[in-house]
């Protein structure tokens, strides 16, 4: 059996992959984990839960409640609320552990659990080894040390959390919007209620997409994987942007006035500029991964602003990011973390910055985002292979040799098994687009040959 966790929490297909039996037992795991590890000493556990609205959370969340409960954690029920908005208020409230129940921008059928530690930060993957260590022990048969009586938790539902957390997001902001027109594409996922309303307080007037949740659209042809009825609501309304986030709003990607994307290297380039013309930009220096895209690092690079990169993954950005005390950084797919505002990428706050920065500078978002050219890239996903290879194939080695040959010094190469799906991601970049497609097509079918 493969590590459960992977580079965001543990996912699969809820009721199939993701069972009640494995929340519960990995949510009792957690909270004997950490108490091991001496996180509850001298005082009584508390957690925070929240999940996206998925119809499989409901079910799942009770599952991770009795768990932590049963293991005399007292639990704070959020409800429906983004996973930055669980990382705050694990911090805020001074809780022991957070957890989310979500799977991002992956279809609906699917579920996810993701633990924060005390301060709202992901755990380190040593605790989450731990964790997985101790599950697999106990449901193979070794028993649970139970509290009883007075010591079992109590379970409290937490409704000050939406308040909470909107307040903090307009609170941060460097100026309010007034006078703008903002559309915002909500994903139907767990940003359709904070959204809108932090926008609106901030002083945007606000249009609204994708914000009806029935716990069964989440993701379905709308939010940051799709982003065409939010380019097409922007020009309808003659708005200066969009917002689209996805399932659980640890991302942003923005539409600029007439309707083109603006992705995360892009807010990332502006955010930079924005940061450290307010002195805000510690150690002149963005974090990002090897996915950004050579644009970015160019345009980065004439601006005399720094770069570090990291693998792909928002958790590797945020480690580099607290280990130099950098403070902002992020990934092309639109999770962009403002470490000084929050302990993990936030969609919400970062469209909101973005925002900002129009209303500040009175420029439209395509002209800050003009500040780097985005070369072509190409992405293909190659589903049902054997990932764990990529790195130890021969035939895949000898394939990406020749891409790079081919491309030289105007061009690169980066094949990745995702963290959180059962596939392999091709990326190529390159100059000229067609010969980016070309190359990325080669490289796919070499996947599929010595993977499949």
């Amino acid at each position: 059996m493969g590590r459960l966790f992977g580079t965001d929490g543990v996912r699969g297909v809820a009721n199939a992959d993701l069972t009640a039996e494995l929340a519960l037992g990995l949510s009792v795991a957690a909270a004997h984990v950490l108490a091991e590890a001496g996180t509850f000493e001298g005082h009584r556990p508390v957690a925070v839960v929240g999940r996206d609205p998925r119809a499989s959370g409901e079910f799942l969340e009770a599952a991770v409640v009795a768990g932590l409960a049963s293991a005399g954690v007292d639990v704070l029920r959020v409800g429906v609320l983004p996973t930055p908005a669980v990382a705050y208020l694990t911090g805020s409230l001074g809780a022991d552990l957070g957890v989310m129940l979500s799977a991002s921008h992956n279809p609906m059928p699917d579920n996810g659990i993701k633990f924060f530690a005390r301060g709202g930060h992901k755990l380190a993957d040593e605790l989450e080894d731990r964790i997985e260590r101790t599950y697999r022990a106990h449901s193979s048969g070794e028993p649970w040390e139970r509290p009883t009586g007075d010591g079992v938790g109590r379970v409290t539902v937490y409704d000050e959390g939406f308040d909470n957390y909107v307040a903090h997001l307009v609170g941060v902001l460097p100026n309010r919007l007034d006078g703008l027109t903002i559309v915002i594409d909500g994903a139907h996922g767990a940003a359709a209620r904070v959204s809108p309303e932090a926008f609106a307080r901030a002083g945007a007037e606000v249009v609204t997409i994708g914000t009806e949740p029935d716990g069964l659209n989440i993701n379905d042809g709308c939010g940051s994987t799709h982003l065409d009825k939010l380019r097409a609501a922007v020009v309808e309304h003659g708005a200066d942007l969009g917002v689209a986030h996805d399932g659980d709003a640890d991302r942003c990607l923005a539409v600029d006035g007439d309707g083109n994307e603006v992705d995360g290297d892009q807010i990332l380039a502006v955010l930079a500029l924005g940061m450290r013309e307010a002195g805000m930009l510690r150690k002149n220096t963005v974090v990002a991964t090897v996915m950004s895209n050579l644009g970015f690092k160019l345009a980065l690079e004439r601006e005399g602003i720094d770069i570090v990169q990291t693998a792909v993954g928002d958790r590797y950005v945020l480690e580099e990011m607290k280990a130099h005390g950098f403070a902002l950084g992020g990934e092309q797919s639109g999770h962009v973390i403002v470490l000084d505002h929050a302990t993990t990428g936030d969609g919400t706050l970062t469209g909101l910055m973005l925002a900002a920065r129009v209303a500040a500078t009175g420029r439209s978002l395509a002209e800050l985002a003009g500040v780097m050219e985005r070369l072509p890239q190409i992405l293909i996903n190659v589903p049902d292979v054997d990932k764990s290879r990529v790195a130890t194939s021969p035939e895949l080695t000898a394939a990406v040799a020749e891409a790079e040959h081919d491309l030289g010094a105007t061009g690169r190469v980066l094949l990745r098994p995702s963290g959180t799906e059962p596939l392999v991601r091709v990326m190529v970049e390159a100059a000229d687009i067609e010969q980016a497609r070309t190359v990325a097509e080669r490289l796919a079918d070499a996947v599929k040959s010595a993977l499949g």
